[in-house]
């Protein structure tokens, strides 16, 4: 029997240059299943995503699903795509393993807490504060040059990576400090700051999004001693003493201490970024 993808309506192209299709996974002309691929301008036109990918469950467990990902890893190297990213909800544990089977590493992941009724003590010493005008304006340059180095680090060139960052923070804080819904603090142990959090408490484009912990950030000369624990802690306060019951974060794979961290206060995983270098 032959698996085979099959194109289903046109192609969408955005103005930004990304392009997207749906296809049918088929097999011998049958179809049994569905593809939607993007590239995802965000990191560069060169990355390519699988949106989804589902095979109908009588054709389940018959080798369906790994013949379509590897026929849609073929659609977007035609698509000029060096890279493929696919989001796997932890729930999913079958495509976990199809995912890591097919040489797919995380990236990524998100996490999220539903958080207790109390709000958390902070360790003695410790004291959260608003930033001020003049202390975001020195944090939001640090800010915005990691960003671009990071986005750098991916492989998105530097004029991508700027334009990247500064629409990023024009749609996230577009009003610094007095930015609607969204608490910026500076934790200080002692007299002396020590770290710094950003934290959106609800979206304005959408009720149903968990606030989210954008930053938290140790000065290194006081790392290791437990504040980021603290910020966290702060982030907890903020969000209950604004209404907000859930609590969510986005973490590097590769961020071992933070994953330690967030799993021993109780955030579980939830979606893992995986990708794939396509040769």
């Amino acid at each position: 029997m032959t698996t085979t993808l099959r194109p289903v309506g046109p192609e969408r192209l955005g103005d930004d240059g990304a392009r997207s299709r749906r296809f049918a996974v088929c097999v011998n002309g049958r179809p049994v299943g569905a593809v939607e691929l993007a590239t995802d301008t965000r990191l560069g036109a060169y990355e390519g995503r699988i949106v989804s990918l589902a095979v109908d469950e009588p054709d389940r467990r018959r080798g369906r699903g790994t013949v379509a990902a590897l026929a849609a890893e073929e659609v977007l190297r035609g698509w000029g795509c060096r890279r493929i990213e696919a989001a796997v909800p932890e729930s999913a544990g079958a495509a976990l393993r199809l995912a890591t089977a097919l040489g797919y590493t995380e990236r990524n992941r998100t996490m999220l807490k539903q958080l207790d009724a109390t709000p958390p003590e902070l360790p003695d010493g410790c004291s959260v504060r608003p930033m001020g005008e003049d202390e975001y304006a020195r944090w939001h340059v640090d800010e915005r040059d990691r960003f671009i180095r990071s986005l750098a680090e991916h492989g998105v060139p530097y004029e991508r990576a700027v334009a990247k960052a500064d629409a990023t923070y024009h749609r996230t804080l577009p009003d610094g400090v007095h930015t609607a819904d969204t608490a910026l603090r500076l934790l200080a142990h002692h007299g002396t700051d020590v770290g710094r959090l950003w934290l959106r408490l609800r979206d304005p484009a959408d009720a149903q999004v968990p606030a989210r912990v954008y930053d938290v950030e140790v000065d290194e000369q006081h790392r290791g001693r437990g504040h980021g624990r603290t910020l966290m802690l702060a982030a907890e306060r903020e969000c209950l003493a604004a209404g907000v019951r859930s609590l969510g974060l986005n973490v590097s794979a590769g961020n071992a201490p933070a994953l330690r961290l967030y799993t021993s206060l109780g955030y579980r995983t939830t979606t893992r970024f995986m990708a794939k270098e396509l040769f």
